[in-house]
């Protein structure tokens, strides 16, 4: 596939996750998918983890902000924002807006996503929900 198509899979997950389509989300991942993530691993864990995500961030929206490709590879800026009005890493629903932010890489074949590796900012969100304190609030 051209590198255009598959930047248009990678397109065409982040609406059916912001949709909320599922059926649609999983038709676009291959069976033996692989996320790079010793906490997901696999599509059973990684629909896990964006269920826990979306509980936690009901009105929560992936913006894609750059999108780059290479090969079978394609590279996503993103970012999520939302509200937290319900659980998120086990903090209580803060009713804070959020916008987190992360990169992620997939890999594709055939036309179907086969795996992702991704980091995030997860230590700004942590920062944003009140579970750890701002820069300016830490005691150096």
């Amino acid at each position: 596939m051209s590198t255009d198509e598959n930047k248009d899979i990678v397109r065409r997950v982040v609406d059916a996750g912001n949709a909320g389509n599922v059926s649609a989300f999983r038709a676009l991942f291959a069976d033996d998918f692989v996320h790079h993530d010793p906490a997901i691993r696999n599509l059973s864990g990684f629909l896990q983890f964006l269920g826990a995500v979306h509980a936690g961030v009901p009105d929560g929206h992936t913006t894609i902000e750059d999108l780059v490709a290479e090969g079978n590879r394609v590279s996503k800026r993103w970012t999520l924002r939302g509200t937290q009005t319900g659980a998120l890493l086990g903090i209580p629903p803060t009713n804070t807006q959020i916008a987190l932010q992360g990169i992620s890489i997939y890999g594709i074949d055939g036309g179907l996503v086969k795996e992702i590796w991704w980091v995030t900012d997860t230590l700004g969100l942590l920062q944003q929900l009140g579970a750890l304190p701002q820069p300016e609030q830490a005691d150096v």
